[in-house]
């Protein structure tokens, strides 16, 4: 079998990237193909079979000339006129059966999501995918009613099987947290959907019961330099370390070692890093966005008030450690495996009568 993504490709580390390598990890550990197309402006990967175009001819390019059965492209944030051209694209690869993953949890909620129709550009091209992955009920709902049917869609959950490894925390970082505590940890880009202003801001005033604590902001993004001015202006700079681009495997350990992962946020769909903490047994605080896992402690979104309370409550009764969570972790990217199987396995003869029926709408 031959598979080629079309997606996000780290770094930096987020969650469709953690799908996506999950998937051609265990690909290419079953001796299959798996070239992936890093649709990104982030190019520093030298992986094999890991092409970055530069422009739209170039991706055009490899998805003329490569080899693949199946094709799978991976959606999050918003459909730009881009990506649906790239997800036509992909549907009208000859002789290749065309997957979508999206993985967007906030889409369907969002002034796009609601409109969705059949009678659409977006409904158009959405049916001709083979099939799509929704990362809960509430996207799968939404292609439903952009007319795709349901036995075209499946639910799979993000995937996030974190194992920590023996990889330790860079120095820097190492000492950071020896000279810190509690320890506070965002995972995620530096974007405004993220509202990380609002974390350093209550960093501040947990401080005050808690003069030892620090926050750890591990990503990227356009806000880097505006978040650096603002820790700046501060008088606790020194205990906010925004730390850049992380390694997954040190961010599984920074995960594992920290005291609480905060997950606020203005606009997000389900979150891997939320995933991975609950596995590791860490706490998680995120904003209530109608789609978090069990064992969350949810918070309004923007609320100070209501942030610095389950940080407080949280440091003086921690959950159980696992709480109520169990991760599915270990079948999702299996179930992605089974699908692939699925649609290339030639379907079964049919009466001749009952043929119509059967062909692809």
């Amino acid at each position: 079998m031959r598979v080629l993504q079309l997606g996000p490709y780290p770094p930096p580390h987020g969650g469709i990237q953690t799908n996506l390598v999950a998937i051609r990890r265990l690909l290419r550990e079953r001796g299959h193909w798996c070239g992936v197309v890093n649709i990104t402006r982030h190019r520093s990967a030298l992986d094999d079979c890991v092409y970055h175009p530069r422009t739209a001819l170039e991706t055009v390019g490899l998805l003329v000339r490569l080899r693949f059965d199946v094709v799978h492209f991976h959606v999050g944030g918003d459909l730009s006129p881009r990506l649906l051209a790239l997800a036509l694209l992909c549907c009208l690869m000859p002789r290749a059966r065309a997957v979508l993953s999206f993985h967007s949890g906030g889409y369907p909620s969002s002034k796009a999501g609601r409109t969705a129709r059949p009678r659409s550009i977006r409904g158009f091209i959405f049916r001709r995918f083979d099939r799509i992955l929704a990362v809960n009920a509430e996207i799968a709902e939404m292609f439903r009613r952009f007319g795709v049917s349901a036995e075209r869609i499946r639910v799979i959950p993000p995937h996030a099987a974190p194992v920590v490894g023996d990889t330790p925390l860079p120095a820097l970082l190492r000492q950071f947290f020896d000279r810190h505590d509690p320890v506070f940890l965002a995972v995620g880009l530096l974007e405004p959907e993220y509202d990380l202003h609002l974390q350093i801001k209550v960093l501040g005033t947990i401080r005050a019961r808690y003069p030892d604590a620090g926050l750890v902001i591990a990503g990227s993004g356009k806000l880097y330099h505006d978040l650096r001015r603002y820790i700046s202006l501060t008088n606790y700079a020194e205990h906010v370390f925004l730390y850049g681009d992380m390694p997954h495997p040190v961010t599984l350990r920074a995960i594992s070692e920290c005291d609480i992962l905060l997950r606020t946020t203005v606009y997000d769909g389900d979150s891997v890093a939320v995933r991975e903490a609950l596995g590791l047994g860490t706490p998680v605080i995120a904003t209530d966005n109608s789609m978090r896992p069990s064992g969350v402690c949810l918070v309004p979104a923007c609320d100070e008030i209501a942030l610095q309370a389950a940080i407080e409550q949280t440091l003086a009764a921690p959950p159980p450690s696992g709480s109520e969570w169990q991760s599915e972790a270990s079948d999702n990217i299996e179930s992605i495996l089974e699908l692939y199987g699925e649609l290339l396995t030639p379907p079964a003869l049919v009466p001749s009568t009952d043929r119509m029926a059967a062909t692809r709408e």
